[in-house]
């Protein structure tokens, strides 16, 4: 979520491009379908050989004369043109993450695994680092991960989060205007489509993680014949009643899920003073007694003004869930709320407000997509029902967002469907925090022939290059590589 270089190449768009942009935003007309050129300049880590520029799209593809919104975008060209089949697009998650950044981060670990057989591309989605933002005007408490997702009260009592996701909405609706209200995933995938025909590229491949599936599978049902060799990582239920509302709900069955595997490390007497307990029972036990503790008597933490409560080892939980590296500092944090000697050090997400930017990126696109339930008794009584099924998480995932007081959406979610080429493979693992192998099922079931599956018995989010093994990581290379899949669902122990 900060701001990166940008950049561009002019390349001239064939008449099927032409179509599909019309096809993609009803009422476009061919003169806006025509993506403009792409000035390159070097960018990114010394060395990786990262390319930038800026894009520039329409903010509403009804209205392609109107206002327009510049894209940071980002390559990084293939070093052996013999080998060189495509253009594999790197599509981050979120929302909110940086594409660009996302390709500096796997780059080189991308380039060694496909051998030139692609130009590696990504872009910031707009309202993200550098690429055109908007702002709500939020005061810095209510730009904090712990506050932006809605833990209730030591008590369970929602009524803070209520009063919060009012003000929220109403100050992205008096401070955000239409730009605001463009950050919607169908728009992001637009923006892809519009990027494609900027490279000069019939087809792309793509690479997407976490939420950066749904952009993905939403481009693959927008623009079907655009797709090359598709990859999914760490998909979620795409139903389109709930799209965002759903995978948050989604959360508490996913941290049940992973704290098994957190439980068996910390209870492993290998890890010395990080050791929680003797057994991987009395981890749960210590830290859901730990967060109980901390919600009657807050701790004084080394950040000025903000003591670790509850909530913020809650969330803490959930972040060192995503991947095994993180156990070892979540421990520490532990340890260091239990010693009475020691005072804590706050992960950053919990203890720093993020700009306002990020923050009103990351409330507008879930609010955008579709339309969530407005009624406080309901999301008392889900939340409290939610708290006792999943003390982990504590009702976050149900509870009530800005979303509720929100503009309804202008458009409606688009309905992921089986129809279109087989050239899709997802990856999903067993254990995944944020979006569990359920949800992932559901996405693989929407998309019907056109997918194949592979499970990973592992846990953590986001498999390829990452919190996957190497039986993962080789169906995934091969696919991209070959375009061979698995002949049906495959199973990576």
């Amino acid at each position: 979520m900060t701001t990166y270089g940008r950049t561009s190449l002019v390349l001239a768009l064939s008449a099927a491009a032409v179509a599909a942009t019309l096809i993609a935003a009803p009422g476009a007309t061919a003169a806006a379908s025509a993506a403009p050129g792409l000035d390159w300049s070097p960018c990114g880590p010394v060395g990786l050989g990262q390319e930038c520029a800026t894009l520039s799209v329409p903010q509403d593809y009804a209205d392609p004369a109107g206002p327009q919104l510049s894209l940071a975008v980002s390559r990084i060209r293939s070093e052996r043109p013999e080998a060189r089949r495509g253009t594999l697009v790197v599509i981050p998650g979120g929302p909110g993450s940086s594409g660009v950044q996302r390709l500096s981060q796997k780059g080189a670990a991308l380039k060694a695994e496909l051998g030139g057989a692609y130009d590696l591309v990504a872009f910031d989605p707009r309202g993200v680092g550098g690429s055109s933002t908007a702002n709500c005007g939020l005061d810095p408490e209510d730009r904090r991960m712990v506050t932006l997702r809605s833990w209730p009260a030591a008590d369970g009592s929602i009524d803070e989060n209520v009063a919060r996701s009012r003000r929220t909405a109403e100050a992205c609706l008096a401070n955000g205007g239409e730009r605001l209200r463009s950050f919607t995933t169908v728009n992001q995938a637009r923006d892809l489509d519009r990027f494609r025909q900027a490279l000069g590229e019939e087809k792309l491949s793509a690479w997407g993680v976490s939420y950066g599936t749904y952009v993905g599978a939403v481009y693959a049902t927008k623009f079907p014949h655009r797709t090359d060799r598709w990859v999914l990582d760490s998909s979620a239920d795409p139903d389109p009643r709930r799209v965002a509302r759903g995978w948050l709900a989604d959360m508490a069955k996913g941290a049940e899920d992973r704290f098994p595997d957190f439980a068996k490390w910390a209870a492993d007497p290998a890890r010395g003073e990080l050791r929680l307990a003797e057994r991987d029972g009395g981890v749960r036990s210590l830290i859901l007694d730990l967060a109980a503790r901390l919600d009657r008597e807050p701790k004084e933490s080394t950040t000025p003004g903000v003591p670790l409560t509850g909530n913020i080892l809650r969330q803490a939980l959930q972040n060192a869930l995503y991947s095994d590296t993180a156990f070892a500092s979540f421990a520490q944090l532990v340890q260091a709320a239990r010693d009475p000697k020691v005072t804590p050090v706050l992960p950053a997400q919990s203890s720093a407000a993020m700009p306002d930017s990020d923050a009103a990126l990351s409330v507008a696109v879930i609010c955008n997509d579709v339309k969530w339930p407005a009624s406080v008794r309901a999301h008392e009584r889900a939340v409290a029902a939610d708290r006792a099924r999943h003390p982990l998480t504590a009702g976050m995932p149900v509870n009530m967002t800005p979303c509720s007081f929100w503009q309804p959406p202008a458009e409606k979610p688009t309905r992921i469907t089986d129809r279109g080429p087989s050239n899709i493979l997802m990856i999903q693992s067993l254990r995944d925090p944020s979006t569990p192998y359920a949800s992932g099922l559901k996405m693989r079931e929407s998309l019907g022939a056109r997918a194949r599956l592979v499970t990973v018995d592992q846990g953590g989010h986001g498999m390829y290059l990452g919190n996957g093994n190497a039986c993962g990581n080789a169906a995934v290379t091969t696919f991209l590589k070959t375009g061979e899949r698995p002949a049906g669902d495959a199973y990576c122990g």
